[in-house]
């Protein structure tokens, strides 16, 4: 469900706080089961006391069609199953009217249910009403923020992966043709203009050759237009980075390229209360395995691994540069640190400084937007 809900007329409304939520004993709950052709909303009061129920059909009305049947309850909250899958439409939209919105894991829901029930009975019904319990009883479910500048870098940078995935499957492609074409194949570092280069002190004798010839041309076609687009990829995101007025591109290791990807995956820092709740995000906070009197930690597999393998990026820059990054680096190694150790822990540390960055950025905004 992307661009099937059309934009509200309607006012925007002043989203519920925490602390008006947590004072105000009218506030209504609306749970929301989405799915690719339907929704179904359940509202229920503070007691959990089911008040109504609506199923809507998906198609250029369903959102007026919910705010319409939701406008009863002046004091309400959405509830949205997975509001960054099938409920990604249906919660935007509402997040962007203003309305008060928090995103339930599917997992969450289900463990609703069965408190609830006792079973696994499970209909469209019964799984609105159980986002809705999970609402009300889960205090740190994260806010639906509406859609900006980080998600379009996001897009853009999810685009660059699979056009740089694209261009080394070709690349890849070409120097197997070239193999069989030129004797010792190409350079490592083949390019587009290299390879026409290359093209054109081919001589071939039989048709195979000439076969090969010809794909290796459109290959070569391919990659120029590969090249194009990767091109206007980078345009696009430099401009979009420069409308965030960002600062973390100060950090040395911290490209365009890097940043638009951090700032995509991060979106709204203020999800994080601490770095140290942000490294977990980031999969940079060491997981403890001690036993007994030995105290160790190891790797963190988990986390966001887009986010990781852009920190990664960065210490390797400033592990090799001179700078505070190197001279982390090298304390760590005289520590008795393996090299891989000590880039855990510049990473770690770098998490820190880009908390920091993303954590003052959001601080100057707010005076404007507020």
């Amino acid at each position: 469900m992307r661009n099937e809900f059309p934009k509200s007329g309607c006012p925007p409304r002043r989203p519920l706080s925490r602390s008006t939520l947590g004072t105000r004993s009218s506030v209504i709950t609306i749970g929301i089961d989405p799915h690719k052709s339907s929704l179904t909303a359940v509202a229920l009061d503070t007691t959990g006391h089911l008040l109504a129920t609506r199923r809507i059909t998906v198609n250029a009305a369903a959102y007026l069609t919910l705010t319409s049947w939701a406008a009863r309850w002046s004091e309400r909250r959405f509830a949205v199953e997975g509001a960054a899958g099938l409920g990604r439409g249906i919660a935007q939209l509402l997040a962007a009217a203003g309305e008060d919105v928090v995103d339930v894991p599917a997992t969450l829901a289900a463990r609703a249910r069965l408190l609830d029930t006792g079973g696994t009975r499970k209909t469209d019904a019964a799984d609105a009403a159980s986002v809705a319990h999970a609402a009300m009883r889960h205090k740190k479910l994260h806010p639906v923020v509406a859609e900006n500048d980080h998600t379009r870098l996001r897009l853009l940078s999810e685009r660059r992966d699979d056009l740089a995935r694209e261009r080394v499957r070709l690349l890849n492609r070409l120097h197997v043709l070239l193999r069989d074409l030129i004797p010792g194949g190409a350079a490592a570092d083949l390019t587009a203009d290299k390879a026409a280069a290359l093209m054109r002190t081919i001589r071939p004798l039989t048709a195979v050759d000439h076969c090969r010839r010809d794909l290796a041309r459109d290959l070569v076609a391919d990659l120029r237009h590969l090249d194009r687009r990767l091109h206007a990829n980078e345009a696009q995101t430099r401009q979009v980075l420069a409308e965030t007025h960002s600062t973390i591109t100060s950090i040395r290791g911290v490209g365009h390229i890097i940043a638009g990807k951090i700032l995509g995956h991060v979106g709204d820092i203020t999800r994080f209360p601490t770095a140290d709740h942000f490294a977990s995000y980031a999969g940079t906070a060491p997981l403890e395995a001690s036993s007994g009197e030995r105290r160790r930690h190891r790797l963190n597999p988990t986390g966001n691994r887009q986010l990781n393998t852009a920190l990664h990026t960065i210490a390797l820059v400033q592990a090799r540069d001179p700078g505070p990054g190197r001279t982390y680096y090298q304390r760590k190694l005289a520590e008795g640190k393996t090299p891989a150790e000590a880039r855990r822990a510049l990473k770690r540390r770098l998490t820190n400084v880009l908390y920091r960055h993303l954590t003052n950025d959001q601080r100057k905004l707010i005076p404007s937007t507020g």
